[in-house]
């Protein structure tokens, strides 16, 4: 299939937090039916944090240094000017290209290449309404489509109104969390969010699939970034920058109910798109396309590492990270508190929800062992016996800075955007 539909679905802080990634506690059948049918990945990383700039990591296939986008759009922060996305890339090969729902890119969104745009709201039920609307609908008929459908559950806060909370007491929490009664609340709460949008994602998979078009139409679904917990969202850290990744391909690629543990990083997402539309990938792009894996074609060009970053959330706090099968390596530029919490977070959970101590002075490097180690609580920074991985992922960041100009060398403290102090959308 030369030039298949895309069906793009992004949510809002969700991490890996579904039946499919392993904790049967979480209700999202409709999700873990779409990974039973498609490719679900198991180490796909966001290459920056937060919402913001793992977006446009994402978009642009570029890495949030590199193309701008290095904190929240609503508050200043926006692409360097010519900056292209995987949607103006089909745009310009004849694609229909729409965006219903949300975005968190650019407080114009006429900016990101999308021809068709219907934002009256984010909620997955209301999107899901228009989304099955315009599925059956003309206009994906007369031309190849990339439609993104962007929902903001499961974002702090949780709605009463709308949302059917679990028993706390049936919840599983995760290592990294205190097992107490307030975080089983709030873990009830998220699980409430995680089934109302999985719900309406159903929906949207049910019309497609009822459709003419489901033969011919690739799926996407994933999230920016980790759960909105203490030690996850806004971290560097695997709860941080570990997202949920799924991708059905037509039928006939054979591919369905396959895993893939090969490492796959947010700037990955543009080349593959473009790949799989038959598309050229533009020389400015920085990932790598891993549409071989969706065709069962085997081999690609595999990652021996990703590479993530954080620069603006609601605080200044510039880190960096390079990430393999087995070890992290973690560069902190400024010095602080251990654990910088945004400001959802830092309202939603009291202090008892924390593990650890939070505000102890954090350090200038950390090392984990993630196979003996999944949740990085033991820095081996200055273990000799990692001496040598230390060293070795040290000059591997560091080569990686410098091969993308990365502004924090020359000077950690990056500026904030003028329009930072300009009425904000």
């Amino acid at each position: 299939m030369d030039r298949p539909n895309i069906l793009y679905i992004i949510c809002h802080d969700l991490g890996r937090h579904l039946g499919c990634y392993g904790d049967a506690t979480v209700p999202s059948p409709n999700l873990d039916r779409l990974a039973g049918q498609g490719v679900r990945f198991t180490n796909f990383y966001g290459a920056s944090t937060p919402c913001s700039p793992a977006r446009g990591c994402l978009m642009t296939g570029r890495y949030a240094h590199c193309q701008g986008l290095m904190g929240l759009a609503h508050i200043g922060w926006g692409y360097h000017p010519g900056t292209r996305t995987v949607a103006h890339d089909l745009a310009g090969a004849g694609y229909l290209t729409a965006l219903i729902g949300f975005q968190h890119e650019s407080p114009d969104v006429n900016k990101l290449g999308y021809q068709h745009i219907w934002r009256d709201s984010t909620r997955s039920d209301l999107v899901a309404d228009e989304t099955i609307r315009f599925l059956g609908s003309e206009a994906p008929r007369r031309q190849p489509f990339f439609l993104s459908v962007g929902i903001s559950e499961v974002h702090l806060p949780f709605d009463r109104d709308y949302y059917r909370f679990d028993d706390p007491a049936e919840v599983a929490l995760p290592g990294f969390l205190p097992d107490n009664d307030e975080t089983r609340r709030q873990m009830a709460m998220f699980h409430g969010a995680i089934r109302f949008m999985d719900q309406h994602v159903g929906r949207i998979i049910e019309a497609l699939d009822r459709s003419d078009l489901a033969g011919s139409t690739v799926v996407v679904f994933t999230t920016d970034h980790g759960m909105a917990f203490p030690r996850a969202k806004s971290t560097l850290y695997d709860p941080g920058i570990g997202v949920a990744a799924i991708v059905r391909m037509p039928a006939a690629a054979g591919v369905g109910g396959t895993v893939c543990d090969d490492l796959i990083s947010g700037v990955d997402l543009r080349p593959t798109l473009c790949e799989l539309a038959g598309v050229a990938i533009a020389p400015e792009v920085q990932g790598r396309s891993f549409a071989a894996v969706l065709r069962g074609q085997g081999q690609h060009d595999a990652r021996t590492e990703i590479f993530s970053e954080k620069n603006y959330h609601n605080h200044y706090d510039p880190c960096r990270c390079v990430r393999t099968q087995r070890y992290k390596y973690i560069r902190n530029f400024r010095d602080g508190p251990f654990a910088l919490l945004p400001t959802d977070i830092e309202m939603a959970f009291p202090a008892r929800c924390r593990r650890g101590d939070l505000n102890a002075p954090r350090p200038a490097e950390e090392l984990y062992d993630l196979s003996a180690d999944p949740w990085e609580e033991n820095n081996l920074i200055d273990s000799p016996e990692h001496a040598q991985v230390r060293d070795q992922l040290r000059e591997r960041l560091q080569a990686w800075m410098e091969r993308t100009n990365d502004p924090v060398l020359e000077n950690p403290l990056i500026p904030y955007p003028p329009e930072q102090f300009a009425d904000r959308w």
